[in-house]
């Protein structure tokens, strides 16, 4: 046996694993939730009615598929700014900045991103918590009357309510990433920007972000896929799409129409809607954030 044939067998023995892998658990699923979108099922029955495309008109005519696609985008908006502006702003402060206890600072950012979901969902609903919650308690400190703003229940607060937990629980992620990339940058280029007289913001948009681009790129797509894929998790276990479907979110909206409402057709429908706009959302980003690469000598 020859190199080249030893090489593709290599290639062979830890791709098809990955690739059988692959399928198995994101093809299939993708091409059978397409198949059920086509059918009325509710999900436990033995017997699927054919409607062709009524489940895409009737999420035509649903004004809550509109309400969860604006909030899905709402929530992608504020949490690229929140999570990579300041992951991105913290990177740069514990790297360029030399703050004292960099190392401590790290890890207290990135605590969060080994926290369950479900965890982060509960806590924030204690911090909430329009009687017992610390937030409405902190806010009494600074008022004559008790406050007791209801967060989560209360329409004009709920979905901004949702932003802070999602940008806590993710900015520690980015930050790490982006820590990583800026020491990677040659010391020699602050030197010399440093002769030259630039300022930190000069040599921020000069050199640290032309350099970590691609790592912030990263970062942006990491915030939007997750979001428009994984936001149904903190919204359920926070608000369950409430009230009155303030705060729901195609994901949250398949989950109730699936596994509450059991119209499993529906749901596929819903999920079908939520792998287009994720492709069409990627491909435009890439295309927007294409730019030359910066490469370090």
């Amino acid at each position: 046996m020859n190199w080249k044939t030893k090489r593709k067998l290599f290639i062979f023995v830890f791709t098809v694993p990955t690739l059988l892998f692959f399928c198995l658990f994101m093809i299939y699923p993708i091409i059978q939730g397409l198949y059920v979108s086509f059918f009325d099922w509710s999900g436990g029955s033995e017997t699927k009615d054919f409607i062709g495309f009524d489940n895409y008109k009737e999420m035509l005519n649903d004004p809550i598929i509109g309400h969860a696609i604006y909030n899905d985008y709402f929530l992608v908006f504020w949490k690229v700014i929140g999570i990579v502006g300041l992951g991105t702003f913290f990177a740069v402060a514990v790297t360029r900045l030399r703050l004292k206890g960099a190392g401590f600072f790290r890890q207290v950012f990135f605590i969060p991103n080994i926290l369950s979901v479900v965890v982060i969902g509960v806590l924030w609903n204690y911090i909430y918590n329009p009687s017992i919650g610390f937030l409405n308690s902190f806010l009494s400190l600074f008022t004559e009357n008790k406050v007791e703003i209801s967060y989560l229940g209360d329409e004009a607060y709920a979905m901004w309510s949702l932003l802070p937990p999602a940008i806590w629980a993710g900015v520690g992620f980015v930050m790490v990433l982006l820590v990583a990339s800026i020491l990677n940058i040659p010391a020699e280029l602050y030197e010399a920007a440093n002769l030259d007289g630039a300022s930190q913001w000069q040599q921020f948009t000069r050199i640290t972000m032309p350099l970590t681009w691609e790592q912030i790129k990263v970062s942006i797509l990491w915030v939007v896929m997750t979001t428009l894929n994984g936001s149904f998790v903190i919204v359920w276990i926070m608000t369950e799409g409430g009230p009155d479907n303030a705060t729901q979110v195609m994901g949250s909206y398949l989950y109730q129409m699936g596994f509450r409402q059991f119209h499993m057709g529906y749901a596929s429908a819903i999920g079908a809607l939520i792998l287009i706009l994720s492709l069409i959302t990627t491909l435009a980003l890439q295309r927007i954030m294409r730019r030359d690469t910066h490469e370090m000598s």
